[in-house]
Formats: structure tokens, sequence, C-alpha cells
């Protein structure tokens, strides 16, 4: 999703680069051997590391080696590597989650590493929180210009709409959906409906990376977020109304609410001239519309 993303912002934007795509057939980047090769044949001048192992809370909290493994992986081969082969410019994409559980709100950078991590997502933040942590060293050791950003909750088009290992708002856009389309009566969300989530357009986030690209002296890591949250309830309620389902929500307690807040203060950004453009209301209407467009076309990551 991030990665389609900033090709279509590249492609209107930066008319004069070339970009150097592989996909997972072309490139393994947790082969240390196959990110050395590649990079030392293609010899690029920036990277923006967009990859990762994600999901929402079920697939975090059923599958933390892989999470923290490749995660882990992954970055240091291209972190490292990229040194190696003189990149000029690495920008490396972390996570809201790498923040303590019960930040204050809204969370600023440096409240990084200043209690504890959600359990339900732990073993993805710390892999995250290494990868920042290794950009910031190199660029402190061998002066090279390796910065992190961090994105807020993203939806858009190239979402994954797995039925359980999906976040919030894909897993919320089928299932109301799919009740629609079923007529059923109910729509069951996990949890008690309460925590707050911060979304992002992935559109706007590809302008930010972008802008940051521009700037000759970034932080080591900032913030990139819309600096407002709903609940999931409300969220609930948005897809509901796009979508045009008419049944009731109701909540399965017994289920995991996640971090209770998560919104980002994004006034360093804002700031350094960079603000979120796109409204909740508006994106969510692109990306019901693109999901069902992709559904027509058999490409939706289901």
């Amino acid at each position: 999703m991030v990665g389609s993303a900033l090709v279509r912002a590249v492609e209107k934007n930066c008319p004069t680069w070339t970009l150097l795509l592989a996909d997972r057939k072309q490139l393994d980047l947790l082969d240390q051997t196959s990110v050395e090769q590649f990079l030392s044949d293609e010899k690029p001048d920036y990277i923006i590391n967009a990859a990762a192992r994600v999901g929402g809370i079920h697939a975090n909290s059923t599958y933390p080696a892989e999470f923290i493994h490749q995660n882990l992986i992954l970055n240091a081969n291209l972190i490292h590597s990229a040194w190696k082969n003189g990149v000029s410019r690495f920008l490396n994409l972390g996570s809201s989650c790498i923040y303590p559980s019960r930040s204050q709100q809204p969370i600023k950078e440096d409240y990084l590493l200043t209690g504890p991590l959600e359990k339900t997502n732990e073993a993805y933040a710390l892999a995250k929180i290494a990868g920042l942590e290794m950009c910031r060293h190199y660029r402190t050791q061998y002066g090279v210009l390796f910065h992190s950003a961090m994105p807020t909750n993203l939806y858009g088009p190239g979402d994954n709409y797995h039925p359980e290992n999906s976040h919030v708002l894909p897993a919320l856009i089928r299932r109301f959906h799919e009740a629609k389309l079923n007529d059923l009566e109910e729509v069951v969300i996990w949890g008690t409906g309460t925590p707050r989530r911060e979304l992002m357009h992935v559109d706007d986030l590809a302008s930010g990376l972008l802008f940051l690209l521009e700037n000759e002296t970034p932080p080591d890591w900032i913030n990139l977020g819309t600096g407002t949250d709903h609940s999931i309830q409300e969220i609930a309620n948005l897809v509901k109304e796009v979508i045009g389902y008419e049944g009731t929500i109701s909540n399965d307690l017994s289920k995991p609410d996640g971090m209770p807040l998560k919104r980002l203060d994004v006034s360093l950004a804002e700031k350094l001239g960079w603000k979120a453009k796109i409204r909740l209301e508006e994106g969510l209407l692109r990306t019901y519309e693109e999901f069902c467009v992709s559904l027509a076309n058999n490409t939706a990551r289901l």
C-alpha cells in the first residue's frame, strides 16, 4: 500500500527520478547477500524503506516471532547494506506503535522509550524501534543522512483486507461490505469501541515522505499524521454510513481493545511546513470505491 502510493507520488511530482522497483520474487530483503548484490549493482542515491511484516491485533498477537524476526532482519539488511554501498540518503518508515502504550496525548517524538510498549504489538514495535535507532546511530557515527518517519495508522488503495490479519479500518470495510451484500442484521466489532485511532490516507503519507526528502537537515525521526483521532465506534459508524449498511453494530467484549489512545503530536512536521490534507470522510469514500473496483478486478488483497 505504502510503496504503491510512493510510486504514484514520485511519478506525479518527481518526473526526473528513475525508480528502482523490485518485488519479493526479484529481491528477498531477508537475504543479506541478495540485498548486498542488488544495491551494489543498482547503486541507488536514495532508499525509502517501506517494507515490513504488518498486521492488526490478531496477527501481531498470533505471530510475534515472525513479526520481530522478519522486521529486524530486513531493516538491518537494508540499513547496513545502504551504508556499505554509499547510499546518500535513507528514509526509514517506523510506526506510531513504537511509543509507550500509556503515552501522554498527543504523542511527541521524545516520548520514545519512556515507558512499556503495548503488549499486543510489542514484537513489531521493538523491531521498528531497532530500525529507527540503527538509522540514528549510523547517522551519528558515519555522517550519513539516514533518518526515519513515524506514520500514524494508514489506509487507502492497496490495503490488506484479510478477515483476521488486517488493520482495523480495512477489516471494518470488508465486514460492513459483506454484511450489506448478505443482508446481515448485525456487524460485530472487537472490544469496547472506546480506543481512539488517528487515521491518515496513504497518499498524504507519500506527500509527507517526499517533503522530508527535500529537507536538507531532517530530524532523526518525525511524526507524520493528521493530529485528529476518532474512537473505534465512531470509525465503525462512519464506515457503516459510507457503505450504506442499515443493520446494527454490536461489540465483542471478549476481544482485546489494543492501545487505548494513539494520537501523534504533528507540530514538528507542521513547523517544518507539511500538513495532511485528506479528511477522513473523503478518504473513506475514496477507499471504499477503490475497494469495490479491486473486488471487481480480482486484485483486492483478501
